[in-house]
């Protein structure tokens, strides 16, 4: 059994090495159709080994036995993710092929509505995969936002930068690692991001239109955010008050109210009243 479980073990780890050198396959085609210069291919291949390092100490921790269908998927959109960021790093030594960065951010959006439906209808879903999916979908945004921050300025970076600086309060402050309800208001505001982060990336519009789909998509992360926030901050609340009046309770002394003094009785002989028993007293 234990060496069925190493090979389980290291066959899922082949698949992520496996992740990282399509990576650099995709790099190599990048360099020949878009003359990906040096810029690009340091930040592709730190990209590819930085992933490929971070998810196989993810899986040895998780200890699974199969990587499973949906993080193949989610493994593919981090290619193409590494694709994305390759270019975008590019972009400041000279001007990207904006339609094939454009093509490889549709194509990772898209990636992301199949992966968990793909983890539903396999059962395959996992804690792992969940965080797996996340992470590649915030890195997608941040780089987006450094892309867009070019030409509308850098407080687009806000909206690349919120997740990464909620998980860092989240290090100082311990109450706001209580796991989230699920909210479907959260996840299309997440959603929305990238697609209006694509819009602008696209370069079809004024930069007057760019700011009007980039600000509002701002300022409904701002909402989400903040709603959520609340959230962690009023359950820790009512947590923090719960407990001090249950120590409370526990702490408050309970006095036992002194019984009343029974006078002692002695019970009569079944079967002689008390009369007679008065009178034969009398009489010694």
């Amino acid at each position: 059994m234990a060496l069925n479980n190493h090979d389980d073990a290291r066959l899922v780890q082949q698949e992520t090495a496996v992740g990282a050198g399509i990576q650099i396959l995709l790099l190599a085609l990048l360099g020949t159709a878009a003359g990906l210069g040096p810029a690009g291919w340091v930040t592709g291949l730190a990209f590819a080994i930085a992933t490929w390092a971070l998810l196989s100490r993810a899986l040895h921790r998780s200890r699974l036995r199969s990587f499973g269908p949906a993080n193949r998927v989610t493994l593919g959109r981090t290619v193409l993710v590494g694709g994305v960021t390759a270019l975008v790093a590019d972009s400041f030594d000279s001007a990207p092929p904006v339609p094939l960065l454009v093509g490889l951010t549709a194509a990772a959006l898209f990636l992301d509505c199949v992966d968990g439906k793909v983890a539903r209808r396999t059962g395959t879903s996992t804690a792992l995969g969940a965080r797996f999916d996340m992470e590649v979908d915030a890195f997608l945004i941040l780089v987006l936002s450094v892309y867009v921050s070019t030409s509308l300025g850098p407080w687009v970076l806000l909206i690349g930068g919120m997740r990464y600086a909620f998980v860092a309060a989240a290090r100082v402050l311990p109450w706001m690692n209580t796991p989230l309800p699920p909210s479907m208001a959260r996840k299309t505001v997440a959603a929305l991001q990238g697609i209006c982060l694509l819009v602008a990336a696209s370069g079809l519009l004024p930069l007057v239109a760019g700011l009007g789909v980039v600000l509002p998509a701002l300022g409904l992360l701002v909402w989400s955010f903040g709603r959520d926030v609340l959230w962690l901050w009023r359950t820790e609340r009512a947590r923090t008050a719960a407990a001090a009046e249950a120590g409370a309770v526990r702490e408050t002394p309970v006095t036992v109210p002194a019984a009343a003094p029974v006078a002692a009785s002695v019970p009569a002989p079944a079967g002689e009243p008390v009369e007679a028993m008065l009178g034969a007293a009398q009489a010694v």
